[in-house]
């Protein structure tokens, strides 16, 4: 069977890269019909993050063999799963450029370290996980590593823009919890109120 097998592939490193081949074109057209539904550039860089690593948290064992097998072949830049990881990498930085051209984004930042920003985080993260060492979580993996990277290619304004709006946020906030406290407060002095009012016609019954 064995046999078989390597009339179609080289060896056991072309076979490897066709299989990732073919997982990288079903994860492309996955992310494509699903990125449709996804609007603004910090939801759907979210997107892709939160994918990518939903993608090694399901099937470690593959990606393993992608990052650290793979890619340490000689030839791994002539072949065709570097070229499928490329139209991959470049929907990441077709985001970014939708943010830079709708001016919520800095265009002074190369594209190269925009993306090495993003799936070095990723990677970095996961690579214990890939070991068999630690657990993460996905969905909050993705939103600190998205938070990280928008922090660094936001435009000046409109990261300050930002801030203030958390900080009026943060003081709305501290306004409702001090009001929800002063309420507590005065519904437990009525309801004392009414408490004593009740003790006092009781005692006056009972003298009558």
């Amino acid at each position: 069977m064995e046999g078989a097998i390597y009339r179609y592939f080289e060896n056991k490193r072309d076979l490897l890269a066709k299989v990732i081949e073919h997982c990288c074109e079903a994860m492309l057209s996955d992310y494509d019909r699903q990125l449709a539904g996804v609007s603004g550039a910090r939801n759907r860089l979210r997107f892709m993050i939160w994918r990518h690593l939903s993608t090694i948290r399901d099937d470690p064992a593959l990606c393993h063999l992608a990052f650290r097998v793979l890619r340490k072949g000689s030839g791994y830049r002539a072949a065709n799963v570097f070229e499928r990881n490329r139209r991959y990498t470049r929907r990441t930085l077709a985001i970014v450029m939708e943010g830079v051209s709708a001016g919520g984004l800095r265009p002074d930042v190369p594209l190269g370290l925009a993306r090495d920003m993003i799936y070095g985080c990723v990677e970095q993260r996961t690579w214990a996980y890939l070991r068999g060492e630690e657990d993460f979580d996905p969905n909050k993996t993705a939103d600190a590593i998205v938070d990280l990277v928008l922090g660094g290619l936001q435009r000046a304004d409109k990261r300050q823009e930002a801030i203030a709006g958390e900080g009026v946020a943060s003081r709305l906030e501290r306004v409702v919890e001090r009001l929800e406290s002063r309420a507590l407060e005065i519904d437990g002095v009525a309801q004392g109120g009414v408490a004593r009012a009740q003790g006092m016609r009781k005692r006056r019954g009972g003298s009558a």
